[in-house]
Protein backbone atom coordinates (compact mmCIF):
# COMPACT_ATOMS: atom_id res chain seq x y z
CA UNK A 1 0.00 0.00 0.00
CA UNK A 2 1.24 3.45 -0.85
CA UNK A 3 1.96 5.46 2.27
CA UNK A 4 1.00 9.15 2.38
CA UNK A 5 1.67 11.54 5.21
CA UNK A 6 -0.30 14.39 6.73
CA UNK A 7 1.39 17.09 8.75
CA UNK A 8 -0.59 17.55 11.95
CA UNK A 9 -1.05 20.81 13.84
CA UNK A 10 2.00 20.05 15.97
CA UNK A 11 4.20 19.53 12.93
CA UNK A 12 4.40 15.75 13.25
CA UNK A 13 3.81 13.52 10.23
CA UNK A 14 1.35 10.63 10.30
CA UNK A 15 1.41 7.62 8.00
CA UNK A 16 -2.07 7.77 6.50
CA UNK A 17 -1.89 4.39 4.83
CA UNK A 18 -1.01 2.67 8.10
CA UNK A 19 -3.57 4.27 10.40
CA UNK A 20 -7.29 3.77 10.85
CA UNK A 21 -9.48 5.98 8.67
CA UNK A 22 -11.05 7.52 11.80
CA UNK A 23 -7.58 8.74 12.85
CA UNK A 24 -7.03 10.22 9.39
CA UNK A 25 -10.36 12.04 9.63
CA UNK A 26 -9.50 13.39 13.07
CA UNK A 27 -6.14 14.71 11.83
CA UNK A 28 -7.65 16.40 8.77
CA UNK A 29 -10.41 17.96 10.88
CA UNK A 30 -7.75 19.69 12.96
CA UNK A 31 -6.13 21.33 9.93
CA UNK A 32 -6.91 24.76 8.51
CA UNK A 33 -9.00 24.75 5.31
CA UNK A 34 -6.13 25.04 2.83
CA UNK A 35 -4.06 22.41 4.61
CA UNK A 36 -7.06 20.05 4.85
CA UNK A 37 -7.73 20.37 1.11
CA UNK A 38 -4.08 19.68 0.31
CA UNK A 39 -4.07 16.66 2.65
CA UNK A 40 -7.12 15.12 0.99
CA UNK A 41 -5.75 15.84 -2.48
CA UNK A 42 -2.63 13.81 -1.63
CA UNK A 43 -4.66 10.75 -0.60
CA UNK A 44 -5.35 7.82 -2.93
CA UNK A 45 -8.92 8.10 -4.22
CA UNK A 46 -10.01 4.94 -2.41
CA UNK A 47 -8.71 6.33 0.87
CA UNK A 48 -10.31 9.72 0.21
CA UNK A 49 -13.66 7.99 -0.34
CA UNK A 50 -13.30 6.28 3.04
CA UNK A 51 -12.58 9.65 4.65
CA UNK A 52 -15.60 11.34 3.06
CA UNK A 53 -17.82 8.40 4.05
CA UNK A 54 -17.18 9.10 7.73
CA UNK A 55 -20.02 11.22 9.22
CA UNK A 56 -17.56 12.97 11.57
CA UNK A 57 -15.58 14.35 8.62
CA UNK A 58 -16.12 18.11 8.68
CA UNK A 59 -16.29 20.64 5.82
CA UNK A 60 -16.90 17.82 3.33
CA UNK A 61 -18.75 20.08 0.90
CA UNK A 62 -16.15 22.84 1.05
CA UNK A 63 -13.22 20.45 0.58
CA UNK A 64 -14.68 18.41 -2.28
CA UNK A 65 -15.43 21.57 -4.27
CA UNK A 66 -11.79 22.70 -4.01
CA UNK A 67 -10.32 19.35 -5.08
CA UNK A 68 -9.35 18.72 -8.72
CA UNK A 69 -12.55 18.15 -10.73
CA UNK A 70 -11.73 14.56 -11.70
CA UNK A 71 -10.88 13.58 -8.12
CA UNK A 72 -13.98 15.30 -6.72
CA UNK A 73 -16.19 13.40 -9.14
CA UNK A 74 -14.54 10.07 -8.34
CA UNK A 75 -14.98 10.65 -4.62
CA UNK A 76 -18.65 11.62 -4.96
CA UNK A 77 -19.34 8.54 -7.10
CA UNK A 78 -17.49 6.24 -4.71
CA UNK A 79 -19.19 7.51 -1.56
CA UNK A 80 -22.23 5.81 -0.06
CA UNK A 81 -25.36 7.45 -1.46
CA UNK A 82 -26.59 8.87 1.84
CA UNK A 83 -23.23 10.43 2.73
CA UNK A 84 -22.91 11.86 -0.79
CA UNK A 85 -26.35 13.44 -0.40
CA UNK A 86 -25.36 14.89 2.97
CA UNK A 87 -22.26 16.42 1.38
CA UNK A 88 -24.34 17.96 -1.40
CA UNK A 89 -26.73 19.47 1.17
CA UNK A 90 -23.81 21.51 2.53
CA UNK A 91 -23.46 23.30 -0.83
CA UNK A 92 -25.57 26.04 -2.38
CA UNK A 93 -27.48 25.41 -5.60
CA UNK A 94 -24.76 26.49 -8.05
CA UNK A 95 -21.96 24.49 -6.39
CA UNK A 96 -24.26 21.49 -6.02
CA UNK A 97 -25.12 21.51 -9.72
CA UNK A 98 -21.47 21.93 -10.67
CA UNK A 99 -20.42 18.97 -8.53
CA UNK A 100 -23.17 16.73 -9.93
CA UNK A 101 -21.83 17.39 -13.43
CA UNK A 102 -18.65 15.54 -12.42
CA UNK A 103 -20.44 12.17 -12.03
CA UNK A 104 -22.34 9.95 -14.46
CA UNK A 105 -26.03 10.45 -15.18
CA UNK A 106 -27.20 7.47 -13.13
CA UNK A 107 -25.33 8.56 -10.00
CA UNK A 108 -26.47 12.18 -10.40
CA UNK A 109 -30.11 11.12 -10.82
CA UNK A 110 -29.97 8.93 -7.71
CA UNK A 111 -28.45 11.73 -5.62
CA UNK A 112 -30.95 14.30 -6.90
CA UNK A 113 -33.76 11.98 -5.83
CA UNK A 114 -32.32 11.72 -2.31
CA UNK A 115 -32.06 15.50 -2.11
CA UNK A 116 -35.80 15.88 -2.69
CA UNK A 117 -36.67 14.35 0.68
CA UNK A 118 -37.03 16.77 3.63
CA UNK A 119 -34.26 16.69 6.21
CA UNK A 120 -35.03 14.53 9.22
CA UNK A 121 -37.11 12.01 7.27
CA UNK A 122 -36.37 8.40 6.37
CA UNK A 123 -35.92 9.45 2.75
CA UNK A 124 -33.13 11.85 3.64
CA UNK A 125 -31.37 9.23 5.79
CA UNK A 126 -31.68 6.22 3.51
CA UNK A 127 -29.12 4.79 1.13
CA UNK A 128 -30.09 3.33 -2.23
CA UNK A 129 -27.25 0.80 -2.01
CA UNK A 130 -28.93 -2.32 -0.65
CA UNK A 131 -28.96 -6.03 -1.47
CA UNK A 132 -32.11 -7.40 -3.08
CA UNK A 133 -32.96 -10.72 -4.73
CA UNK A 134 -36.10 -12.11 -6.39
CA UNK A 135 -38.29 -14.45 -4.38
CA UNK A 136 -37.41 -17.29 -6.78
CA UNK A 137 -33.77 -17.37 -5.59
CA UNK A 138 -32.22 -20.07 -3.48
CA UNK A 139 -29.97 -19.49 -0.47
CA UNK A 140 -26.89 -20.42 -2.53
CA UNK A 141 -27.83 -18.06 -5.36
CA UNK A 142 -28.38 -15.25 -2.88
CA UNK A 143 -24.94 -15.79 -1.33
CA UNK A 144 -23.37 -15.76 -4.80
CA UNK A 145 -25.15 -12.48 -5.53
CA UNK A 146 -23.91 -10.96 -2.27
CA UNK A 147 -20.32 -11.87 -3.17
CA UNK A 148 -20.71 -10.06 -6.49
CA UNK A 149 -22.20 -6.81 -5.14
CA UNK A 150 -20.83 -6.63 -1.60
CA UNK A 151 -18.24 -3.92 -2.37
CA UNK A 152 -20.88 -1.61 -3.85
CA UNK A 153 -23.41 -1.96 -1.02
CA UNK A 154 -23.41 -0.09 2.26
CA UNK A 155 -24.62 -3.10 4.20
CA UNK A 156 -25.15 -6.78 3.36
CA UNK A 157 -26.69 -7.78 6.68
CA UNK A 158 -30.29 -7.26 5.51
CA UNK A 159 -31.36 -8.87 2.21
CA UNK A 160 -34.60 -7.63 0.66
CA UNK A 161 -36.63 -10.35 -1.06
CA UNK A 162 -38.75 -8.94 -3.89
CA UNK A 163 -41.64 -10.23 -5.93
CA UNK A 164 -40.07 -11.10 -9.34
CA UNK A 165 -42.91 -9.40 -11.25
CA UNK A 166 -44.00 -6.35 -9.21
CA UNK A 167 -40.69 -5.90 -7.32
CA UNK A 168 -42.74 -5.40 -4.17
CA UNK A 169 -41.04 -6.30 -0.89
CA UNK A 170 -42.17 -9.68 0.42
CA UNK A 171 -39.61 -10.49 3.09
CA UNK A 172 -36.39 -9.33 4.76
CA UNK A 173 -33.78 -12.01 5.45
CA UNK A 174 -30.77 -11.42 7.67
CA UNK A 175 -27.31 -12.58 6.69
CA UNK A 176 -27.20 -14.81 9.75
CA UNK A 177 -30.39 -16.57 8.70
CA UNK A 178 -29.07 -16.92 5.17
CA UNK A 179 -25.73 -18.56 5.97
CA UNK A 180 -27.39 -21.03 8.34
CA UNK A 181 -29.89 -22.17 5.66
CA UNK A 182 -29.49 -25.15 3.36
CA UNK A 183 -27.88 -24.07 0.03
CA UNK A 184 -30.77 -25.32 -2.11
CA UNK A 185 -33.49 -23.91 0.17
CA UNK A 186 -35.79 -21.28 -1.31
CA UNK A 187 -35.07 -17.79 -0.02
CA UNK A 188 -38.75 -17.58 0.91
CA UNK A 189 -38.33 -20.39 3.42
CA UNK A 190 -35.32 -18.76 5.10
CA UNK A 191 -36.00 -17.00 8.39
CA UNK A 192 -39.30 -16.26 10.07
CA UNK A 193 -42.44 -15.93 7.94
CA UNK A 194 -43.75 -12.56 9.07
CA UNK A 195 -44.42 -9.16 7.59
CA UNK A 196 -41.23 -7.06 7.47
CA UNK A 197 -40.92 -3.83 9.47
CA UNK A 198 -40.94 -1.00 6.92
CA UNK A 199 -41.30 2.79 6.77
CA UNK A 200 -42.35 5.37 4.19
CA UNK A 201 -40.00 8.01 2.81
CA UNK A 202 -41.70 10.75 4.87
CA UNK A 203 -41.47 8.86 8.17
CA UNK A 204 -39.67 10.97 10.76
CA UNK A 205 -36.20 10.12 11.97
CA UNK A 206 -37.53 9.71 15.53
CA UNK A 207 -40.04 7.07 14.39
CA UNK A 208 -37.37 5.24 12.37
CA UNK A 209 -35.02 5.16 15.35
CA UNK A 210 -37.86 3.93 17.59
CA UNK A 211 -38.64 1.04 15.21
CA UNK A 212 -34.99 0.07 14.87
CA UNK A 213 -34.60 0.15 18.63
CA UNK A 214 -37.68 -1.83 19.67
CA UNK A 215 -37.32 -4.45 16.91
CA UNK A 216 -33.51 -4.70 17.24
CA UNK A 217 -32.95 -4.13 13.51
CA UNK A 218 -29.75 -3.44 11.59
CA UNK A 219 -31.67 -1.81 8.75
CA UNK A 220 -35.25 -0.88 7.90
CA UNK A 221 -36.53 -0.72 4.29
CA UNK A 222 -38.05 2.50 2.94
CA UNK A 223 -40.93 1.75 0.56
CA UNK A 224 -42.98 3.71 -1.96
CA UNK A 225 -46.77 3.49 -2.29
CA UNK A 226 -46.41 0.35 -4.47
CA UNK A 227 -44.57 -1.36 -1.61
CA UNK A 228 -41.36 -1.28 -3.65
CA UNK A 229 -38.08 -0.49 -1.85
CA UNK A 230 -36.58 2.96 -2.38
CA UNK A 231 -33.69 2.31 -0.05
CA UNK A 232 -32.80 1.30 3.48
CA UNK A 233 -31.99 3.22 6.65
CA UNK A 234 -29.20 1.52 8.58
CA UNK A 235 -28.76 1.66 12.32
CA UNK A 236 -25.49 3.61 12.00
CA UNK A 237 -27.25 6.23 9.84
CA UNK A 238 -29.82 6.74 12.59
CA UNK A 239 -27.14 6.95 15.26
CA UNK A 240 -25.15 9.51 13.27
CA UNK A 241 -28.26 11.63 12.71
CA UNK A 242 -29.24 11.46 16.38
CA UNK A 243 -25.72 12.42 17.52
CA UNK A 244 -25.72 15.40 15.14
CA UNK A 245 -29.17 16.48 16.30
CA UNK A 246 -28.19 16.03 19.96
CA UNK A 247 -25.18 18.30 19.47
CA UNK A 248 -27.43 20.92 17.89
CA UNK A 249 -29.95 20.57 20.72
CA UNK A 250 -27.23 21.08 23.34
CA UNK A 251 -26.19 24.32 21.65
CA UNK A 252 -29.77 25.56 21.31
CA UNK A 253 -30.46 24.63 24.93
CA UNK A 254 -27.51 26.80 25.95
CA UNK A 255 -28.86 29.74 23.98
CA UNK A 256 -26.45 29.51 21.03
CA UNK A 257 -27.20 29.14 17.33
CA UNK A 258 -26.16 25.78 15.89
CA UNK A 259 -22.54 25.56 14.73
CA UNK A 260 -20.96 22.96 12.46
CA UNK A 261 -17.28 23.85 12.76
CA UNK A 262 -14.97 22.92 15.66
CA UNK A 263 -14.85 25.63 18.34
CA UNK A 264 -11.30 26.80 17.52
CA UNK A 265 -12.15 27.13 13.81
CA UNK A 266 -15.16 29.43 14.31
CA UNK A 267 -14.22 32.93 13.17
CA UNK A 268 -14.54 35.90 15.51
CA UNK A 269 -17.39 37.56 13.59
CA UNK A 270 -19.17 34.24 13.18
CA UNK A 271 -18.88 33.62 16.92
CA UNK A 272 -20.43 37.02 17.59
CA UNK A 273 -23.30 36.31 15.19
CA UNK A 274 -23.96 32.90 16.77
CA UNK A 275 -24.20 34.31 20.30
CA UNK A 276 -25.28 37.92 20.05
CA UNK A 277 -28.86 37.25 18.91
CA UNK A 278 -29.80 35.14 21.89
CA UNK A 279 -27.95 37.39 24.32
CA UNK A 280 -29.76 40.48 23.04
CA UNK A 281 -33.12 38.72 23.24
CA UNK A 282 -32.40 37.55 26.79
CA UNK A 283 -31.13 41.01 27.76
CA UNK A 284 -34.35 42.62 26.54
CA UNK A 285 -36.31 40.00 28.47
CA UNK A 286 -34.31 40.69 31.61
CA UNK A 287 -35.40 44.33 31.35
CA UNK A 288 -38.76 43.06 32.56
CA UNK A 289 -36.96 42.04 35.74
CA UNK A 290 -35.80 45.62 36.22
CA UNK A 291 -39.36 46.83 35.59
CA UNK A 292 -40.66 44.42 38.24
CA UNK A 293 -38.14 45.69 40.78
CA UNK A 294 -39.05 49.29 39.96
CA UNK A 295 -42.69 48.42 40.62
CA UNK A 296 -41.74 47.29 44.12
CA UNK A 297 -39.29 50.17 44.74
CA UNK A 298 -41.23 51.48 47.76
CA UNK A 299 -41.30 48.06 49.40
CA UNK A 300 -37.57 47.67 48.81
CA UNK A 301 -36.86 50.99 50.50
CA UNK A 302 -38.88 50.01 53.56
CA UNK A 303 -37.54 46.45 53.77
CA UNK A 304 -34.02 46.52 52.37
CA UNK A 305 -33.36 43.14 54.00
CA UNK A 306 -35.54 41.53 51.31
CA UNK A 307 -33.01 42.43 48.62
CA UNK A 308 -30.44 40.13 50.24
CA UNK A 309 -32.41 37.08 49.11
CA UNK A 310 -33.31 38.15 45.55
CA UNK A 311 -30.38 36.25 43.92
CA UNK A 312 -31.28 33.18 45.99
CA UNK A 313 -34.93 33.37 45.00
CA UNK A 314 -34.31 33.99 41.29
CA UNK A 315 -31.68 31.28 40.87
CA UNK A 316 -33.79 28.65 42.64
CA UNK A 317 -36.76 29.27 40.35
CA UNK A 318 -34.56 29.24 37.24
CA UNK A 319 -32.84 26.04 38.31
CA UNK A 320 -36.11 24.20 38.92
CA UNK A 321 -37.44 25.39 35.57
CA UNK A 322 -34.30 24.26 33.75
CA UNK A 323 -34.51 20.84 35.40
CA UNK A 324 -38.11 20.37 34.28
CA UNK A 325 -37.35 21.59 30.77
CA UNK A 326 -34.43 19.17 30.41
CA UNK A 327 -36.54 16.21 31.54
CA UNK A 328 -39.44 17.08 29.25
CA UNK A 329 -37.29 17.72 26.16
CA UNK A 330 -35.75 14.27 26.59
CA UNK A 331 -39.13 12.61 27.17
CA UNK A 332 -40.62 14.24 24.06
CA UNK A 333 -37.58 13.33 21.96
CA UNK A 334 -37.87 9.66 23.01
CA UNK A 335 -41.63 9.66 22.34
CA UNK A 336 -42.30 8.88 25.99
CA UNK A 337 -44.87 11.67 25.99
CA UNK A 338 -47.36 13.09 23.48
CA UNK A 339 -48.77 16.60 23.26
CA UNK A 340 -52.03 15.39 24.77
CA UNK A 341 -50.13 14.39 27.94
CA UNK A 342 -49.47 18.00 28.94
CA UNK A 343 -52.12 17.98 31.68
CA UNK A 344 -50.70 14.81 33.19
CA UNK A 345 -47.27 16.43 33.30
CA UNK A 346 -48.73 19.57 34.90
CA UNK A 347 -50.45 17.50 37.59
CA UNK A 348 -47.17 15.70 38.23
CA UNK A 349 -45.00 18.81 38.34
CA UNK A 350 -47.34 20.73 40.66
CA UNK A 351 -46.75 18.57 43.78
CA UNK A 352 -43.16 17.90 42.72
CA UNK A 353 -42.39 21.62 42.50
CA UNK A 354 -44.16 22.30 45.79
CA UNK A 355 -42.17 19.57 47.54
CA UNK A 356 -38.86 20.78 46.10
CA UNK A 357 -39.75 24.36 47.04
CA UNK A 358 -40.59 23.26 50.58
CA UNK A 359 -37.21 21.56 50.91
CA UNK A 360 -35.39 24.68 49.75
CA UNK A 361 -37.67 26.85 51.90
CA UNK A 362 -36.79 24.90 55.04
CA UNK A 363 -33.09 25.20 54.22
CA UNK A 364 -33.46 28.95 53.61
CA UNK A 365 -35.35 29.52 56.86
CA UNK A 366 -32.81 27.43 58.78
CA UNK A 367 -29.98 29.49 57.33
CA UNK A 368 -31.59 32.79 58.40
CA UNK A 369 -32.31 31.40 61.87
CA UNK A 370 -28.74 30.12 62.28
CA UNK A 371 -27.15 33.39 61.13
CA UNK A 372 -29.43 35.40 63.44
CA UNK A 373 -28.81 33.17 66.46
CA UNK A 374 -25.05 33.02 65.90
CA UNK A 375 -24.82 36.77 65.43
CA UNK A 376 -23.39 36.58 61.90
CA UNK A 377 -26.02 39.04 60.66
CA UNK A 378 -28.93 40.93 62.18
CA UNK A 379 -32.06 40.62 60.08
CA UNK A 380 -33.99 42.94 62.40
CA UNK A 381 -36.75 42.61 64.96
CA UNK A 382 -39.02 40.78 62.57
CA UNK A 383 -36.44 38.27 61.37
CA UNK A 384 -38.87 35.37 61.90
CA UNK A 385 -41.28 36.94 59.42
CA UNK A 386 -38.43 37.56 56.98
CA UNK A 387 -37.49 33.88 57.22
CA UNK A 388 -41.12 32.87 56.67
CA UNK A 389 -41.32 35.17 53.63
CA UNK A 390 -38.25 33.54 52.11
CA UNK A 391 -39.55 30.04 52.84
CA UNK A 392 -43.04 30.58 51.43
CA UNK A 393 -41.62 32.56 48.51
CA UNK A 394 -39.34 29.65 47.58
CA UNK A 395 -42.28 27.23 47.60
CA UNK A 396 -44.22 29.44 45.20
CA UNK A 397 -41.31 30.26 42.92
CA UNK A 398 -39.93 26.72 42.60
CA UNK A 399 -43.42 25.40 41.95
CA UNK A 400 -44.01 27.99 39.24
CA UNK A 401 -40.56 27.31 37.78
CA UNK A 402 -41.22 23.57 37.58
CA UNK A 403 -44.62 23.98 35.91
CA UNK A 404 -43.53 26.68 33.44
CA UNK A 405 -40.33 24.78 32.58
CA UNK A 406 -42.36 21.63 31.92
CA UNK A 407 -45.06 23.37 29.85
CA UNK A 408 -42.70 25.40 27.63
CA UNK A 409 -41.48 22.40 25.51
CA UNK A 410 -45.12 21.37 24.97
CA UNK A 411 -46.03 24.89 23.87
CA UNK A 412 -43.09 25.09 21.45
CA UNK A 413 -43.85 21.68 19.95
CA UNK A 414 -47.51 22.61 19.55
CA UNK A 415 -46.45 25.76 17.64
CA UNK A 416 -44.23 23.68 15.37
CA UNK A 417 -40.87 24.63 16.91
CA UNK A 418 -38.14 22.33 18.18
CA UNK A 419 -38.73 21.77 21.94
CA UNK A 420 -34.95 22.08 22.40
CA UNK A 421 -35.37 25.79 21.61
CA UNK A 422 -36.64 26.09 25.19
CA UNK A 423 -33.11 27.02 26.22
CA UNK A 424 -32.06 27.12 29.86
CA UNK A 425 -31.31 30.88 29.73
CA UNK A 426 -34.78 31.53 28.30
CA UNK A 427 -36.47 29.52 31.05
CA UNK A 428 -34.36 31.23 33.71
CA UNK A 429 -35.28 34.68 32.35
CA UNK A 430 -38.98 33.80 32.33
CA UNK A 431 -38.86 32.59 35.92
CA UNK A 432 -36.77 35.59 37.06
CA UNK A 433 -39.53 38.05 36.22
CA UNK A 434 -42.38 36.02 37.66
CA UNK A 435 -40.24 35.00 40.63
CA UNK A 436 -39.81 38.61 41.72
CA UNK A 437 -43.54 39.19 41.48
CA UNK A 438 -44.27 36.07 43.56
CA UNK A 439 -41.59 36.97 46.12
CA UNK A 440 -42.77 40.51 46.73
CA UNK A 441 -46.43 39.49 46.68
CA UNK A 442 -45.70 36.97 49.45
CA UNK A 443 -43.74 39.67 51.33
CA UNK A 444 -46.68 42.11 51.11
CA UNK A 445 -48.96 39.51 52.68
CA UNK A 446 -46.64 38.29 55.46
CA UNK A 447 -44.88 41.55 56.32
CA UNK A 448 -47.92 43.78 56.04
CA UNK A 449 -48.15 45.96 59.14
CA UNK A 450 -44.56 45.29 60.19
CA UNK A 451 -41.81 46.04 57.67
CA UNK A 452 -44.31 46.87 54.90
Amino acid sequence: MEIKTIRGPNGAHADVGAEHVADTVARINELESDAAIAAVANLPVERAVEVFDRPEFMRAGEIIMDLPEAMGGQILKGMSADRAADTLRELDGADRSQLLLRVDFETASSLKQLLTYPEGTAGSLMTTEFVSVPATSTAAQTLDHIREVARSRETIYAILVLDPVTRALTRVVTLRQLISAEPDASIMTVGVDRAPIVVAADTTRDEVSRLISIHDLLAVPVLNYRHQPLGIVTVDDVIDAIVAESSADVERFGGVEVTTEPYMQIGFLQMIRKRAGWLCALFLSEMLTASAMQHFADELQRAVVLTLFIPLIMSSGGNSGSQATSLLIRALALNQLRLRDWWRVALRELPTGAALGAILGVIGMARITLWQAAGFFDYGVHWQLVALTVGVGLVGIVTFGSISGAMLPFALKRLGFDPASASAPFVATLVDVTGLIIYFSVALVILHGTLL
